[in-house]
């Protein structure tokens, strides 16, 4: 929650036009992301080249210090690195803003060890789905 209350004062700091603001929150996650012990380093900076490939029209912003992709200061999808909370996997997951419906159900969240060309075509189908 610290983590958050500081990335809210330092997006409510910034002044300029809004692709100064978004070139400086892109700034802020990939600082975050060199920050990750390398299994999640790797896991994000490959996420990271994916959604803004699929995608260009969400921001990147932190998110609970966590890198996250948005619309209109709305959170898309996000990945939470594995060392966050000592789990065994990282995360990728969506947001009710993701036009990912299916039905009655779908998941919105997948867990990742690590990234094949399967996986990284799957993740951007994903992504151009949520947007729509």
């Amino acid at each position: 929650m610290k983590e958050h209350a500081q990335e809210q004062k330092k997006a409510a700091a910034r002044r300029g036009s809004r692709a100064e603001k978004e070139a400086a929150a892109e700034r802020d996650v990939l600082a975050k992301v060199a920050e990750m012990p390398e299994a999640d380093r790797v896991l994000a900076e490959r996420i990271h080249a994916i959604v803004r490939a699929a995608a260009p029209e969400l921001t990147p912003k932190l998110w609970y210090g966590m890198p996250a992709y948005a619309r209109n200061g709305k959170v898309v999808c996000h990945f939470q690195g594995a060392h966050k909370f000592g789990t065994r996997y990282a995360t990728l997951g969506f947001s009710d803003q993701a036009a990912l419906d299916d039905g009655a159900m779908w998941p919105v969240a997948f867990g990742l060890t690590e990234l094949t060309a399967a996986t990284e075509e799957r993740i951007d189908a994903l992504v151009r789905k949520a947007v729509g």
